[in-house]
């Protein structure tokens, strides 16, 4: 049997006495760290006095490995008891653990999925945004025209969206946000359930005065819901390599945002 077990984000207090017990009783664990892993159960040990199961085997699996270790695979290894964990929260999102399911399922293999730790669903009811259709993109691509597209669907699809982000490129990421949607309300959490948690809501510029260049620690970011635009549809780029006067540009730019177009023609002039 597989069993996939979330982690705690940050604060050990969130394990849950299911994850201690099915930890306790593996007899393989296959880890994003095994390192991670091993110092989690020591703690579990220390902690809570969870008794392990003796001579447990510790397999890395992790993003780069995932595709190849699942190939290689015999059905036989789940007569044992298998569990998955990433490093922190519920593995399957964006961490290594659908391929799993899905080989489980392909060959008819007993899983189950225990509930837990998410920073996704934690940061989206900490954001106050009333919208619940929401939608999770993950990290953006780091750079070219991906990352535009993905940003673009990021701010464009209707639905609350929430990424997560490094510290080394965040300030990029709210950079990006108030050029192209300055009036667009976000919500971030920094290093949830950690002892420097910290939450910001505002416009991707207040956020950044309020920062003030501090952009350590891991984080969410909230997009407020805004416009639905098709795939198709110009973007506020578009219009600005366009060969046309700013007053134009203003008012085709507001046309697609919803922002006033006098705000929206003084911010081009000091582009």
């Amino acid at each position: 049997m597989l069993t996939l077990v979330p982690t705690p984000i940050g604060n050990i207090g969130d394990i849950s006495l299911r994850a201690i017990e099915v930890l306790s009783q593996a007899d393989t664990l296959l880890c994003e760290d095994t390192r991670v892993t091993k110092k989690l159960l020591h703690i579990l040990q220390e902690r809570y006095n969870t008794e392990l199961k003796p001579n447990q085997e510790f397999i890395s699996l992790h993003s780069h490995n995932e595709q190849s270790f699942v190939e290689k695979l015999d059905p036989s290894i789940f007569e044992q008891n298998v569990v998955y964990v990433s490093d922190a929260g519920m593995p399957g999102i964006s961490d290594p653990g659908q391929v799993l399911v899905d080989y489980c399922i392909a060959n008819s293999i007993e899983y189950d999925i225990l509930p837990g730790a998410n920073a996704v669903l934690t940061a989206f009811v900490a954001s106050g945004f009333v919208n619940t259709q929401m939608l999770f993109l993950g990290f953006l691509d780091h750079k070219g025209s991906s990352r535009e597209a993905g940003l673009n669907e990021a701010l464009h699809n209707g639905y609350t969206t929430i990424l997560y982000e490094s510290p080394h490129r965040i300030e990029k990421l709210l950079g990006e946000i108030e050029k192209t949607e300055p009036s667009r309300e976000l919500f971030l959490a920094k290093e949830l359930t950690k002892k420097f948690q910290r939450y910001l809501r505002g416009t991707a510029s207040e956020i950044l005065k309020t920062l003030d260049g501090n952009f350590k620690g891991e984080w969410v970011v909230v997009i407020r819901a805004g416009e639905k635009q098709n795939s198709s549809a110009i973007t506020q780029k578009d219009i600005l390599e366009l060969d046309l006067p700013k007053k134009v540009q203003a008012k085709l730019i507001a046309k697609i945002t919803g922002e006033n177009t006098k705000a929206c023609y003084q911010r081009l002039m000091n582009l």
